[in-house]
């Protein structure tokens, strides 16, 4: 029964152990699916679920019979010519970071598209090339063509142009088995349903691994920037070496390219800048890209700067496609760590901006079917000579904020690269790669501002502070691929750190009610005498299973063990004394004859160990022990107030094999020297599973388990002598048996009389 009393209520109700509440409450008979069950329903046909899978699979089916044409159409077109626009320049910028000549970017920026467009669940994200992921497709070609990278740079000049095209020809056969084998690995993730491993990558992680990338395209853009020739490093500790390499050739740098970068950087930053602070004012964003493209390409030709000033240019740029290609199966041998690490970076980026959008304009999204759009956008464009993608985060704002509603933005998107890859790639040709290279960097300014980051989660929580530095340092010293393992595996240890030492806690009553809290938080607390409340707030498991024993020991201020032992010694000399006629009994109790026997200094072996590690038994004895008072022989006993502890495991989410054998010995222990246990707050299948393994025995029984923490007090209070449960609130006795909780609600100011059921 709940009786409200105006902003406070009174619950009448029985003490409830878990025993109990069974008795009076009879649960449901579940049936719980077995693996079996769940393959019926997998391997069972309808008409239905034909359709309903098709439809999965082919999301398009679903969207394009309901598209409004008169209403999304224009806004489509708007989009798609403007995310077109937009894709061209970052696939050209992004090949750089691929180390492949720049037409094969527009070929990563064309055909997943057109891939996504029949298979991808969200309307609004814009795939094709990331500069992360470039990054990480660059550093594998440098790893795997390294040495003949090393050996083109010493031939002579007269061969140089035919070894030229054949590293290119190279490196673009590593790149696209990479893709294809990344695509492979997404692919296969979507079809065993196993989406749910980017839940791995934390908002943390993710971070501070974009930001360590954007610093590597940062160093690696400087060779063209500077026009300065740099062998490639993929070693760990290789940006450090990239640097050294163009600081020592600092001299020869091109002035030209220089100065030409310097003004696209500033002009897109400022650009950028303007478009940020006032895209709520602005119908589409500045194309600030495509301007400075169209000017740079215009101003190096009309000047001739690669003849003039020896600049480094775009060059040929061939018109079609080029045949499709097998991957080489020898570099997937070689590669298959990166390739997993660039699928699922890839995915993450990719569904995390997905997700944005799809709360943003409130329809769903499928992890699974977004992992097989990808596999399959990926492996069409290795296929085709193109290199791994993603989404850009700023080509997808560009397709969204330009009015995009569907992918048939992305479709025409994808048409605007294929005019250039078809009819006009030609006028790029005079186009510097200095400026493609400024053109990358001016897409990094939201990444590179991550860095703030580290402050607001310092303030927030430390370990994602940790986590978020840890990531950054591994990627930067170790690379993206080993540092995104590491980071992994730092950020699972830090988890496993939290469970390992939970910060355990004693609580005790507040304002005398029900609530319980940490002792050490508030001044008006008190607790019943001999009466401790001990909270666990991680699972319990094989590895704190020790911490968890000593965080108890140190609430209660003893060792059981020890008090146990202590015990069985002075019994067993009890014994011996009373053998000896050395023990008298009296009305009044037992006097010692004698001022004792000294104990034995001679260490105990495993046997006698054993004996003191047994329950105490004084059935044999004529008279009770009482272990807190002053024994009559020469053996000093610690004596303990606790009668009564409780567990609050309402945070011990599970409890493995190995720690439950322990948590039994711990309970033993504190039985052995009458002190009651009780857990509270534990679920049912947490019981379940103790039954199951055979927990339960003659000492520990299932009878120790309460619903609350009030439950399991009340119970205290009621089976001990009214007379001695008494609380201790700042110093005061209090002698009543009942007492009365002060209302000051802002309807009624009253006193009411607590409920015998509820009465400590």
């Amino acid at each position: 029964m709940i009786e409200p009393i105006g902003n406070q209520y009174v619950v009448a109700r029985p003490v409830y152990s878990s025993n109990a509440f069974g008795e009076d409450h009879k649960k449901k008979d579940r049936h719980r699916k077995t693996f079996l069950d769940h393959l019926k329903v997998c391997c069972s046909c309808s008409a239905q679920k034909a359709k309903r899978i098709a439809l999965s699979l082919f999301p398009v089916a679903s969207w394009l019979p309901a598209y409004q044409l008169k209403e999304w159409l224009l806004s489509d077109i708007v989009s798609g010519i403007s995310t077109g626009l937009v894709a061209v320049l970052q696939g050209l910028a992004f090949a750089l970071l691929v180390t492949v000549p720049p037409m094969y970017g527009l070929y990563a920026a064309f055909f997943p598209v057109i891939i996504y467009f029949f298979l991808g669940t969200s309307k609004h994200i814009s795939v094709g090339p990331f500069p992360v992921l470039s990054m990480m497709v660059g550093a594998v070609v440098s790893k795997v063509v390294s040495e003949v990278s090393t050996t083109t740079v010493e031939l002579t000049n007269s061969s140089m142009s035919n070894d030229t095209s054949s590293l290119d020809e190279k490196k673009v056969m590593v790149a696209a088995t990479v893709t294809v084998l990344s695509g492979i690995i997404q692919l296969a993730l979507g079809i065993l349903q196993i989406g749910f491993v980017v839940i791995y990558l934390s908002e943390s992680l993710i971070s501070g691994f974009t930001t360590a990338a954007a610093v590597h395209v940062l160093v690696s853009q400087l060779k063209f920037m500077l026009q300065l020739q740099v062998p490639p490093h993929t070693d760990p500790f290789s940006i450090f070496k990239v640097l050294i390499s163009i600081f020592s050739q600092i001299e020869k740098t091109n002035i030209a390219d220089l100065v030409t970068s310097l003004i696209i950087l500033v002009v897109v930053f400022v650009v950028k800048e303007i478009n940020q602070r006032f895209k709520d004012k602005l119908p589409v964003p500045i194309p600030i890209e495509l301007i400075m493209t169209v000017i740079a390409t215009g101003v190096s030709y009309g000047c001739d700067f690669e003849h003039k000033f020896n600049v480094s240019v775009v060059g040929n740029m061939q018109s079609g496609f080029k045949p499709p290609i097998t991957p080489d199966v020898q570099i997937f041998q070689d590669t298959i760590g990166d390739s997993f690490g660039i699928a699922i970076v890839g995915f993450a980026v990719a569904f995390s901006v997905a997700s944005v959008y799809s709360l943003k304009h409130d329809y769903p999204i499928d992890g699974n079917q977004e992992l097989i759009a990808l596999g399959l956008s990926n492996i069409f464009c290795g296929a085709f000579r193109g290199f791994s993608g993603s989404t850009a985060l700023s080509r997808s704002g560009v397709q969204e904020s330009t009015g995009g509603k569907t992918q048939i933005a992305g479709l025409i998107s994808a048409i605007i690269v294929l005019i250039v890859i078809l009819a006009i790639g030609f006028l790029l040709e005079p186009l510097q790669k200095s400026v493609l290279a400024a053109l990358a960097l001016g897409n990094l300014k939201g990444m590179l501002m991550q860095f703030a980051e580290i402050g607001r989660l310092w303030r927030k929580d430390k370990y994602d502070c940790l986590i978020w530095i840890m990531t950054f340092f591994f990627a930067i010293v170790l690379g993206l691929g080993l540092g995104l393992a590491a980071s992994v595996a730092f950020q699972l240890l830090t988890i496993v750190f939290r469970t390992q030492f939970p910060k355990c806690s004693t609580l005790a009553n507040v304002g005398r009610s029900n609530i319980y809290k940490n002792k050490k938080d508030y001044f008006d607390m008190y607790e019943p005498e001999g009466v401790k409340i001990f909270r666990c707030p991680s699972p319990i498991y094989f590895a704190n299973i020790r911490f968890f024993k000593q965080k108890l020991i140190d609430a209660v201020g003893f060792s059981p063990l020890r008090i146990l032992r202590k015990r069985n010694k002075a019994l067993r000399k009890i014994r011996k004394m009373q053998k000896k006629g050395l023990l008298q009994v009296t009305l009044k109790g037992y006097i010692s004859t004698v001022d004792g026997i000294k104990d034995s200094d001679e260490e105990l072996d495993n046997k006698e160990i054993e004996e003191l590690d047994k329950p105490i038994n004084t059935t044999d004895l004529p008279f009770e022990i009482d272990w807190n008072a002053d024994l009559p022989f020469n053996t000093e006993v610690p004596k303990i107030s606790l009668h009564s502890l409780i567990l609050d495991f309402s945070a011990v989410s599970f409890l493995d094999v190995s720690s439950m054998r322990g948590l039994k010995t711990i309970l033993q222990e504190f039985i052995r020297i009458n002190v009651d246990v009780y857990i509270v707050g534990s679920d049912d299948d947490f019981i379940e599973k103790l039954t199951r393994c055979e927990f339960f025995d003659d000492e520990v029984n299932d009878s120790i388990f309460f619903l609350t923490i009030h439950d399991a007090i009340l119970h205290i209070l009621m089976k001990k002598d009214s007379s001695t449960s008494k609380f201790n609130f700042s110093q005061e006795k209090e002698s009543k048996f009942d007492f009365t909780i002060n209302t000051n609600g802002r309807l009624r100011n009253r006193e009411c009389r607590v409920p015998v059921e509820t009465k400590f």
